[in-house]
Parts: structure tokens; C-alpha cells; sequence
């Protein structure tokens, strides 16, 4: 049997590969330390939990519309309002199963055979493969680690041509945790505007910034680019609730419209219940939210300090997500492995410690280690980092 075409063009996900051997090795009883998961390692606060469960004893266990509950686009519109100081209304918004469907119905709606999307490396695994299925054609520009990973407008003029339909931006970023300012996207966002490009805008660490930083929506930055804006976000990274999946895209209405019309026949509706937990999460204080990022900053200081005193390993400070992605080139260089993902299998089989190579990120000089898991568990996963770069590559 002959699969389609689309899917055996596909390249798996490194994270979730990783992922998965380091399961099966903890399954064996070896002591594993993962640093490769995208998700918080805190429960989804209470308040979250009993939203759910009052709506699982009203039951309110029923279809909802495709684009999602009234209730849940009103929450999100007062969000952006208070957040981010832009206005939405309801038709200009679509709930969906998690902002990874958010991006894939996008891309399924706005994207023409061999349309063009620019993808700043290093980039979210996903986004190459979801152009590639919606017969779309990503074209990497490489952000140099001078620039902090940061795309620069003569990078995005350059790379622009008359096949050009849209531009990625992630801020704050995965893998690299770095955070745009408002001058940066202005820069970018006059060039995008020059070519009547669309700004796809993936929000979804906006809540997990550090140190002075503030997150700035591009769409916030001038009304002509509110409407060449799509933004990506949702509760899965800012609440803790990745398992729930619900996720949203906002902008343009035509665009949302077509969105809604496909999801109706992929999807139906979002969980009835998530989209009631995610309505709790909007309409509650942000106490339990800015207890999990005070957290995160103390776990980012103390590994980002203990990764950058092993020999020969550099590493941009991130401003948000929760990611290191340091430059491990030189010590793989002087170890016997041929490139960073044996380096990195082998890491994970001698000191069981499990980190993303960064080729599946475009960046195969780096590694992505997530600062996901107690401080504890960051000590010992540096410690061990440590000993095996001492032993390979010194």
C-alpha cells in the first residue's frame, strides 16, 4: 500500500523522539532526567480543575459551535484587551483543539500550492511540516546567534520574493526563549506591510517573560499590521494546561471564517469541558500563573549559569519560555561523535540524561534543554552534562 505523498514527506518530531526513548529507558528503571519536554511540570492550577468539573455536573458535555463557546471568545476578547490593548470581536476569533490546530487550519486556509512562508531558524519543529502539508513551500533564513537568533529586516527583505504569502514570528521564541522588541517588530513589520505579506504571530509563551522584559504583540504595534496579523496563542504554556488543548487564532475576519468552516468538518468543536476550564483561566487572577513564572525565572538563573561554566559551551540568555538552547559545536567537535544527535543519543544512553538536538529546530550546533522539572533534577542533569563533555571532548 502506497501512502499519500504529503505524509511520507513528513519528518518526525525530535522532541517527541526523544521523549519516547527516555520513557522507555525510565520504564527499565534507569534514572532518567528529561529536559526534553514543551510542557510545565505543574498541574493546572485548582481553580481550572473545578471550572471543569462544574461543567461535567451542569452538563455541559455537548457539541459546541466549531469556532468554540461564546463564552470562551467574549474571555479572550477582554484578554487582549487588557493584555495587549487590541480589540477583537467575536467573528474575529476561532477557539480550536490547541494552537498547533490553530497553525495547521491557518495554513490549510491561507497557503496556494508553492506559496512561500519565510521561517526564521532556529523554529518550532512543527512549522515547516505544516506549510509542507498545506502544499505550501518554508523558506528558512538562518538568524545568526550574534543577533541573539533574532531574524534582522535586511535578512527579511532579502529573502522575500514574488511567491511570498507569509512570515512566522515566535516571541518569546521555542527553542531559543529570546523575546522581540517593539522596534524590532516595527522594523519587520514594515517590510512585511511594503509586500503585503502576512504576519503569523505564535504568542503562545506571551505569560513566561523575565527579568524587566514585557511581551509586545506585532498586531499592537500599528492598525495596518493588526490586519495583517494572525496571532496564535492559548492556555496550554500560560495555565498549565497543555493536555487540555485549546488554543485560539485571532485576526482577520475572512480568514477566521474560512477557518471555522474547515474545522467544522475536522473537528466539530473543541472539548466542551477544556473550553470551560479555559473561561476559568481568563476570568481568574493570575496568581497561580506569576507563582509558575517566579519559579521558572529561579530555574532559568541557576541552569543557564551552571550550563555556561562547562568548557566550550556558549548559550544565549533567554528573556521568556522555558528553554536553554546552547551552542554545543565546539565540544562536539572534539568528541569522537560525527554531529550533535549522536552526541546527544549518546548523552542520554551513558548519563540518562534526555535533551532535543537542535537539527530538529535547523539549528544542528545547538541543543534545546527544557528547564521544565525541579531544581534539583536541573542540578544533577548540569552535573552529569558536565562529565560526559569532560570526558569526550577535553
Amino acid at each position: 500500500m502506497k501512502l499519500a505523498e504529503r505524509v511520507q514527506a513528513l519528518t518526525p518530531s525530535s522532541t517527541l523522539a526523544i521523549t519516547s526513548k527516555a520513557k522507555a529507558l525510565k520504564a527499565e528503571g534507569h534514572d532518567v532526567i528529561g529536559l526534553g519536554a514543551g510542557e510545565p511540570d505543574f498541574n493546572t492550577p485548582d481553580y481550572i480543575l473545578n471550572a471543569a468539573k462544574k461543567a461535567m455536573d451542569e452538563g455541559k458535555t455537548k457539541y459546541t459551535p466549531a469556532g468554540g463557546l461564546v463564552e470562551l471568545k467574549d474571555a479572550i476578547i477582554n484578554k487582549f484587551k487588557r493584555d495587549n490593548e487590541l480589540d477583537y470581536t467575536r467573528n474575529q476569533i476561532i477557539v480550536t483543539t490547541g494552537a498547533k490546530h490553530a497553525l495547521y487550519t491557518l495554513f490549510q486556509v491561507l497557503l496556494n500550492k508553492d506559496d512561500e512562508v519565510i521561517v526564521p531558524i532556529p523554529y518550532w519543529v512543527s512549522y515547516p511540516e505544516q506549510i509542507k502539508l498545506s502544499e505550501g513551500k518554508p523558506v528558512f533564513v538562518k538568524a545568526q546567534e550574534k543577533n541573539n537568533f533574532k531574524l534582522t529586516p535586511e535578512q527579511l527583505e532579502e529573502a522575500i520574493t514574488p511567491k511570498t504569502k507569509a512570515i512566522i514570528l515566535n516571541s518569546p521564541s521555542n527553542p531559543t526563549g529570546v523575546l522581540y522588541s517593539v522596534e524590532e517588530l516595527k522594523a519587520l513589520g514594515e517590510i512585511a506591510l511594503k509586500h503585503d505579506l502576512w504576519i503569523v504571530s505564535d504568542e503562545i509563551y506571551e505569560k513566561l517573560i523575565y527579568g524587566n522584559e514585557n511581551h509586545v504583540s506585532i498586531a499592537s504595534v500599528s492598525p495596518e499590521l493588526k490586519e495583517k496579523t494572525i496571532i496564535i496563542n492559548g492556555v496550554s504554556k500560560s495555565h498549565s494546561m497543555t493536555g487540555w488543548r485549546i488554543g485560539y487564532a485571532t485576526g482577520d475576519e475572512k480568514v477566521i471564517k474560512a477557518m471555522s468552516n474547515l474545522v467544522s468538518h475536522a473537528t466539530s468543536n473543541p472539548t466542551s469541558i477544556a473550553q470551560y476550564a479555559a473561561i476559568a483561566a481568563y476570568e481568574h487572577s493570575e496568581e497561580e500563573v506569576d507563582k509558575m513564572k517566579k519559579a521558572f525565572e529561579e530555574r532559568l538563573n541557576k541552569l543557564y549559569n551552571w550550563i555556561i561554566e562547562i568548557p566550550h559551551v556558549t548559550c544565549v540568555k533567554p528573556d521568556g519560555a522555558f528553554y536553554l538552547f546552547p551552542n554545543v559545536k565546539e565540544v562536539v567537535k572534539a568528541s569522537p561523535f560525527n554531529t550533535t544527535d549522536e552526541w546527544v543519543a549518546q548523552l542520554l544512553e551513558e548519563e540518562k540524561v534526555a535533551i532535543v538536538p537542535g537539527s530538529g529546530f535547523g539549528s544542528e550546533d545547538n541543543v534545546r534543554l527544557s528547564y521544565a522539572t525541579s531544581l534539583d533534577q536541573l542540578e544533577e542533569a548540569a552535573k552529569r552534562i558536565k562529565r560526559f563533555v569532560e570526558k569526550y571532548s577535553l
